[in-house]
């Protein structure tokens, strides 16, 4: 099967899932959340894969869903709700799967990138990659609220009440991420991880994967992840004079231009 906008490779008992809108940094865009879905349905129905490894291409994992002014605008709480069941879908591809996956996070890994990466069963971040929910800053939020499940309180706030980037070397202290390494060992490293989890027993990584998940379902994830969706959709459609400057400034003059516009408030 072909794919637009990421590429499927398979090694034996791996497979690499490598976001590939390189252009755009990896911007999540509706074709490529449906991409990535059929790709992770290929891997699950394919009993030689063990274990997947989720990247990017380029010098970004992922910038985030894709902001730029569209043709036909969102214009209902509902078309925004349609757009958080989307991507939300997508990442529960990735919790309920019966195969672990390792994020191999090279670069920026923002928004829902970040949420992407949170998802993922373990995370490796290159030393050169950048973390962060910047939502908060155009008067959005985070559609798939997993952090407060990945780190504490303090840091979940830090992170989406300020909108600021964190190193990976601050993501692997708070633990956001599993493992820091330098840039060029990125994939060998994702490599080793994936492969120890390949040659574990199928059934119990599939069994154990569950239980685990179940746990957090049953202190109230997965409820936590619809009530955010929620709460994204409605700030969405919330006419906040930054919200709304910040989208004139990307129709009239481009999404770079409302993003130096949003940066320079906070220089």
């Amino acid at each position: 099967m072909s794919y637009q906008t990421i590429e499927l490779e398979r090694d034996g008992a791996l497979a690499t899932l490598t976001l590939n809108r390189a252009d755009k940094m990896n911007a999540l865009s509706d074709q490529l959340l449906a991409d990535f879905r059929a790709a992770m349905d290929a891997c699950e129905r394919d009993d030689a894969i063990r274990a997947v490894i989720v990247t990017g291409r380029g010098k970004a994992f992922s910038a985030g869903f894709d902001i730029a002014p569209k043709e036909k605008p969102r214009s209902s709480v509902q078309d925004w709700r349609d757009h958080a069941k989307d991507g939300n879908e997508t990442w529960l591809r990735v919790w309920r799967s019966r195969l672990p996956v390792v994020a191999a996070v090279n670069g920026y890994c923002l928004g829902g990138g970040c949420d992407l990466a949170m998802t993922c069963d373990f995370t490796v971040a290159a030393d050169t990659a950048q973390f962060g929910e910047p939502e908060i800053e155009f008067s959005s939020a985070p559609p798939f609220l997993i952090m407060p499940w990945v780190i504490g309180m303090k840091h979940t706030k830090e992170l989406l009440l300020m909108g600021e980037r964190i190193s990976a070397e601050e993501a692997y202290r708070i633990g956001l991420v599993n493992r820091v390494v330098p840039a060029d060992t990125l994939m060998d490293e994702a490599r080793k991880v994936a492969l120890r989890m390949a040659r574990l027993p199928a059934i119990a990584m599939k069994q154990n994967k569950e239980a685990i998940n179940r746990a957090y379902d049953m202190r109230g994830l997965l409820a936590n992840i619809e009530y955010g969706q929620e709460m994204f959709s409605l700030t969405s459609m919330a006419q906040s004079p930054e919200g709304l400057e910040f989208r004139k400034i990307a129709r009239e003059q481009g999404l770079k231009a409302a993003i130096r516009w949003r940066d320079a408030r906070f220089k």
